[in-house]
């Protein structure tokens, strides 16, 4: 059985569990920074049983280990980074890719905009707004409420 846990220097290993005589005991199969394919296909090479791509990304998501954006997604996201910057792909690459995409590449809306930004944001920029916003929840007044609770008058008639 494979896990993820972190490491008390910030970094992060994929470990497996193992039966001995002596009883339980776990291995270090892989240590990373960023889980990325090589350290997958390094946990699975060392590990003694068979280990799940997709179950070791569940398990480095429990874990909230940080997982690199497949080959797909980073290059997805560097195009919605450039489009948002008014970049454009040549006209050939453009028709080459809506054609085998299944939406249109329509030029980005001001709606959009904000999108981009929040896609292409780090995980620090991203908690560092998620505390701006609680601080704002936090700053925002509070209904008085009433020292007596009231309820409604019970007829039994």
């Amino acid at each position: 059985m494979a896990f993820v846990t972190q490491r008390t220097n910030g970094g992060w290993e994929v470990r497996e569990s193992v039966r001995t005589e002596k009883g339980p005991r776990s291995r270090t199969l892989a240590s990373f920074k960023e889980l990325t394919e090589d350290v997958v296909q390094q946990a699975q090479s060392r590990a003694s049983g068979q280990i799940e791509k997709a179950e070791l990304l569940r398990a480095a998501a429990r874990a909230g280990a940080p997982v690199a954006p497949s080959q797909a997604d980073g290059a997805a996201i560097e195009l919605f980074a450039a489009l948002e910057a008014g970049e454009h792909p040549r006209p050939a690459l453009w028709r080459l890719m809506s054609e085998h995409v299944p939406t249109s590449l329509e030029p980005l809306s001001a709606d959009a905009l904000p999108v981009g930004e929040w896609v292409t944001a780090t995980p620090r920029h991203r908690g560092e707004t998620l505390v701006d916003l609680l601080g704002l929840a936090d700053a925002l007044p509070q209904r008085r409420r009433s020292p007596r609770l009231g309820f409604p008058r019970l007829n039994s008639g």
